[in-house]
């Protein structure tokens, strides 16, 4: 689908946020931004908040993103639904991934709200031209990316004039997240193990080949900002984020070791990830054999244009990747109290 969809009435103040996933990396960050800048915050969780989540100023509701009904009645009076939600555990993508994306859209639909989507890169075909645009073909090698195309693609039709009671949709693609928050990310789960400090770094890319990282709190506020700007935007509207880019698959490694030198900790080693062992152990877990899949982003440079972005914010948010590595390390337990503390005065200093 070529055409764009003609831009949706709607105020761009703050008003009332639904976000799927609060709990989650990405949808957690999102929901403090957008509580930051004077919005109220509704969560939906299948448990009881934690004591942390409780004082976090999120709104709470007992439910599922697998229940639509229980979608709509947390959605009424919003103006934005943000949908950052997976499946429990990450499994039956095929399934459970849709059927919660339609319930997000009828939600919306519903109230006549904004409809926001953490995007990806798996969308697009390895041999696209770099770096990529928002309009590049959508021709993806992957299963989750087969999925990721399906996804926008009802989302676009959700947005479109054509559709019954159209809603404004935005998406915003970026590189592979690293932040405060573990979530489901290389970072976390791949380079280091949190809660302590690491004393190797282990290194996914192919050695000399580059990848594009994305600091989850540079992408909630570039997210919240284009909320913000909304009602100048179309009733479909997609961008992608610049991030910080590797360029030899060896400087977040390097990043790493310069900040925990920096608090006077032993510097860890870089060492090759063992895809090896992954290709051994696929066979008896689904997780394994999805990272086997995705090991494509590792083996080629895959990045994203951000003009679009810059068109409509001036600059992308983005804060300086050792300092990005610092927050990331102390907020996943990886820098001793005394260090982490220090580290949060000094910064809080220079802000001061």
């Amino acid at each position: 689908m070529n055409t764009t969809p003609s831009p949706v009435s709607l105020s761009s103040t703050p008003g009332i946020a639904l976000v799927l996933g609060a709990s989650g990396g990405i949808g957690g960050e999102v929901a403090r931004q957008l509580l930051a800048a004077g919005w109220q915050v509704r969560g939906l969780k299948r448990e009881p908040p934690s004591e942390a989540q409780a004082r976090s100023g999120i709104a709470w509701q007992r439910g599922d993103a697998l229940d639509g009904t229980a979608v709509r009645q947390a959605a009424q009076g919003c103006q934005l639904i943000v949908h950052a939600v997976n499946p429990p555990g990450y499994l039956r993508w095929a399934e459970l991934v849709l059927p919660m994306l339609e319930h997000s859209i009828a939600a919306a639909r519903e109230q006549g709200a904004c409809l926001l989507l953490p995007g990806t890169v798996y969308n697009y075909a390895p041999d696209a031209p770099m770096p990529l645009r928002e309009d590049a073909p959508q021709q993806p090698p992957s299963r989750k990316g087969a999925i990721r195309v399906e996804m926008e693609w009802r989302l676009q039709e959700a947005a479109s004039e054509a559709a019954e009671r159209p809603c404004q949709v935005l998406i915003v693609r970026a590189g592979d997240f690293f932040g405060p928050q573990p979530g489901n990310s290389w970072f976390s789960q791949g380079l280091i193990q949190p809660g302590r400090p690491p004393k190797r770094v282990l290194l996914p890319a192919t050695p000399g080949v580059g990848h594009q990282w994305a600091f989850l709190p540079d992408v909630a506020r570039t997210m919240v900002a284009l909320v913000q700007r909304r009602a100048e935007l179309p009733a479909f509207a997609s961008f992608h984020m610049a991030g910080h880019w590797d360029a030899d698959g060896r400087q977040m490694g390097e990043a790493i070791q310069r900040v925990m030198a920096q608090h006077g900790l032993p510097t860890p080693r870089l060492r090759a990830f063992p895809w090896w062992l992954m290709r051994v152990l696929a066979p008896f877990k689904a997780t394994l054999r999805e990272m086997q899949e995705m090991r494509y982003l590792w083996r080629q440079p895959v990045s994203m244009d951000n003009a679009r972005l810059r068109a409509v914010l001036g600059e992308e948010p983005h804060t300086p990747l050792d300092e990005a590595v610092a927050h990331s390390l102390r907020g996943l337990g990886c820098l001793p109290l005394a260090a982490a503390l220090a580290s949060h005065s000094a910064a809080a200093g220079l802000k001061a």
